[in-house]
């Protein structure tokens, strides 16, 4: 069985990772991880405090300190990594 991780770094496009989570996560789980995406590009930023970004985006200001505390203190570094590639991804764009 393949798993879940291996899955989705073989799927070659947005749409066809939209489609597949989009089939595998419910709308309320799907509107989590967005918005859990959302917030830790906003705390990348460094621009805005928790309260400004609960009110930019409607995100709960736990849920806000949780991802912060993922971003920065814990040792899996997906949202670390995951904003490297954006930028690095974007940077390519330009050249």
């Amino acid at each position: 069985m393949q798993t879940l991780e291996k899955t989705l770094a073989e799927l070659d496009s947005e749409k066809s990772v939209a489609a597949f989570l989009t089939d595998l996560c419910t709308p309320a789980e799907r509107r989590a991880l967005t918005e859990r995406w959302a917030v830790a590009q906003l705390l990348d930023r460094d621009e805005l405090s928790y309260r400004e970004i609960h009110a930019k985006s409607g995100v709960s200001t736990t849920t806000i300190g949780r991802v912060a505390r993922f971003l920065r203190d814990e040792p899996h570094g997906g949202y670390r990594f995951a904003l490297e590639q954006v930028t690095n991804n974007k940077l390519k764009e330009k050249t």
